[in-house]
């Protein structure tokens, strides 16, 4: 990268620069021996350009091609939706370019961290117990044994601001005006509950619940059950309680297939209940309560100890992606990665329409060309059927991503994959499928945020580097989420959601590989349960299965 304090270029042959401030119209700028001024504004995190475009001319960044002038710009202009549009160069098999320089991990190879051991020889960095409805008919029994274990197991977290409606009912029962209520003080906070866990060594209760299982497609009642068994399996999880209708696509028989597909020697407490044989809720319900209280018995003789690094396996994300996020955040995940991958642990790349522009490159990367095939056939087809159904790779960018600088699906693209380093691809994985192998898998996923987290999860990851530049609150039930912001802005703005700050990579007092040194210290602590994200405080519990259907 070539910088300076107020604009940076990122590869050799971009021809166009990033505001790294907003710069105002006449700022000077000097590259490659040149100098020139800005012919209007460019807002920090937008683009530029360094010479004159006409029409058609192509437009690169981080090195790859991520869009075609519109109209004449002038040399000092910024880039807009209004004057360029998406492009990215097409791919085909090259050849393996797997050399790759490693990070020096010396610091790292007699560290562990504190987790739990299953018999597969997985570690997981928590220990949950599970209840999952097959079918979304059993959506309102599982949310009876919600309000039946959480609080009385001594999982309740927060209050939610139960105290701020106490105050207004009591106002309200005084007779107070809306106006009166509108002005009154709050606390803003919510309020922390201490109660005991009943099971120490199990750090609470998730409950799954989602509106899939029957209605759709088989395809869809089939990779359901194969993402409840990664869940099931994973090892975060210490036992599952299921409960099934028992006339619905997403039978009991196809999970229990799943599970055994991903782990043929499965051993953990597993409850499966099937209401049309059990007869009435009550008697559904009060089996269900018996034999997970059972099964958390047996589940609490597990506890800590010690864990090679490389039983991490980590899933890498991005969602209300900035400008920034190319260039600060992103690229700590990639340093992260690699140092991870070059101690023999795992880490997941999914999010495939925002790996659009870059498929050559990651292609190449592949550690054979059966490997390379299947990524470049998963993209294909899944970019194929989006542009049948009117909406391509290309319509990914969200309304906020285009206002902090993302204009395209390609520049959007080439900073997301930043993310997962430079180390050789090990293997690609379509969804549901898990993880088997260490080193960079590439999962096929969409690009929604909280679909993509659910995945991830599903695969095996267990722990979720999650780079923000807008802010998102996104978590997940079972494995810690950690947020990383792009910029220090953010960080200051939304502090009850953030968890580390990247920004100092963007003002130059932290370099990529000390942010990344920084990032993996704390990845150990969380791992170890010694320190806990703000969406796992929070309760952020986000769970939603893909229908495999356009989802961007």
């Amino acid at each position: 990268m070539q910088a300076t304090h107020t604009y940076l270029q990122i590869h050799p042959q971009d021809n166009i620069l990033v505001a790294l401030q907003d710069l105002p119209k006449g700022t000077p700028i000097r590259h490659n021996g040149h100098q020139f001024s800005l012919v209007e504004p460019v807002a920090g995190k937008h683009k530029f350009t360094i010479n004159d475009l006409v029409p058609g001319d192509e437009i690169f960044m981080y090195g790859v091609l991520v869009g075609k002038a519109d109209k004449p710009i002038p040399q000092g202009a910024a880039i807009t939706t209004g004057n360029i549009h998406h492009a990215s160069s097409d791919f085909e098999l090259g050849q393996r370019k797997l050399h790759w320089e490693k990070p020096d991990v010396s610091k790292w190879q007699e560290k562990h961290f504190m987790g739990y051991h299953r018999a597969d020889g997985s570690v997981g960095t928590a220990n949950y117990w599970i209840v999952i409805p097959l079918v979304f008919c059993e959506n309102r029994n599982v949310d009876v044994l919600r309000e039946a274990l959480v609080e009385k197991l001594g999982y309740s977290k927060v209050t939610a601001f139960q105290h701020d409606v106490e105050t207004l009912v009591n106002m309200y029962q005084q007779g107070v005006s809306a106006d009166d209520i509108l002005a009154v003080e709050l606390s803003e906070k919510a309020t922390n509950v201490s109660n005991k866990k009943v099971f120490q060594n199990i750090d609470g209760i998730k409950f799954l619940n989602h509106d899939m299982g029957c209605g759709g497609t088989r395809m869809d009642a089939d990779a359901l059950c194969g993402l409840l068994a990664g869940y099931i399996t994973h090892p975060n999880v210490a036992g599952a309680t299921v409960l099934s209708l028992g006339c619905q696509h997403a039978q009991a028989s196809i999970l229990e297939k799943e599970i055994a597909k991903r782990d043929p020697r499965f051993s953990k407490p597993l409850v499966i209940l099937e209401q049309q044989k059990e007869g009435t809720e009550q008697q559904l319900l009060t089996r269900a309560i018996k034999k997970t209280f059972a099964g958390l018995m047996e589940a609490n003789k597990n506890v800590r100890q010690p864990a090679p690094l490389n039983k991490l396996c980590i899933g890498l994300e991005c969602g209300g992606s900035d400008g920034f996020s190319g260039i600060s955040a992103n690229p700590a995940l990639g340093y992260v990665s690699d140092i991870m991958v070059a101690m023999g642990g795992s880490v997941i790349l999914s999010e495939f329409p925002e790996l659009c522009g870059v498929e050559q490159e990651l292609s190449d990367r592949c550690v054979d060309e059966a490997t390379a095939l299947r990524f470049m056939e998963l993209m294909r087809v899944y970019n194929a059927k989006a542009e049948a159904d009117g909406s391509g790779f290309y319509m990914n960018p969200s309304p906020g991503n285009i206002r902090d600088g993302l204009i395209t699906d390609a520049i959007k693209s080439a900073g997301a994959a930043k993310k997962g380093g430079s180390s050789p691809v090990t293997a690609v994985l379509d969804y549901p499928e898990r993880v088997t192998k260490p080193g960079l898998n590439l999962l096929c996923t969409p690009g929604n945020d909280v679909e993509s987290t659910t995945a991830e999860v599903g695969s095996g990851a267990n722990l979720v580097l999650f780079t923000t530049g807008l802010g998102t609150p996104t978590g997940n039930p079972i494995a810690p989420v950690v947020k990383l912001s792009t910029n220090t802005a953010l960080f200051k703005k939304m502090p009850d959601i953030l968890d580390i700050d990247c920004g100092t990579i963007i003002s130059g007092t932290e370099t990529i590989p000390e942010a990344a040194s920084r990032i993996l210290d704390y990845i150990i602590d969380v791992a170890s349960g010694r320190k806990q994200p703000r969406a796992v405080a929070l309760g952020q519990d986000d769970f939603i299965p893909w229908r495999r259907g356009v989802s961007l």
